[in-house]
């Protein structure tokens, strides 16, 4: 399986990523191994999706990075973000 998902981060924004191992990425995140997401631990898993193929969550997950995809995930994750 292929996952995008989106963590909250300590400073309330949001982070978009993806992975073929989503337990492990959320620990790695947690243990300050990302480099973008250190900084602002703990980090909450609120959303993701899983996908059979690596093409369609890359192409997702490109799509949530985008304003339109960002405007989408703040209207499906109103109370999650609150």
């Amino acid at each position: 399986m292929h996952y995008v998902y989106i963590l909250k981060m300590s400073n309330e924004k949001l982070y978009t990523g993806r992975s073929d191992d989503l337990k492990r990425r959320l620990n790695e995140h947690n243990n300050g191994r990302v480099k973008s997401t250190k900084n602002y631990r703990p980090l909450k898993l609120i959303y993701y999706e899983a996908f059979l193929e690596k093409e369609d969550s890359v192409r997702r997950e490109l799509y949530l990075k985008t304003s339109t995809g960002k405007r989408m995930l703040k209207l499906l994750l109103k109370k999650s973000n609150n």
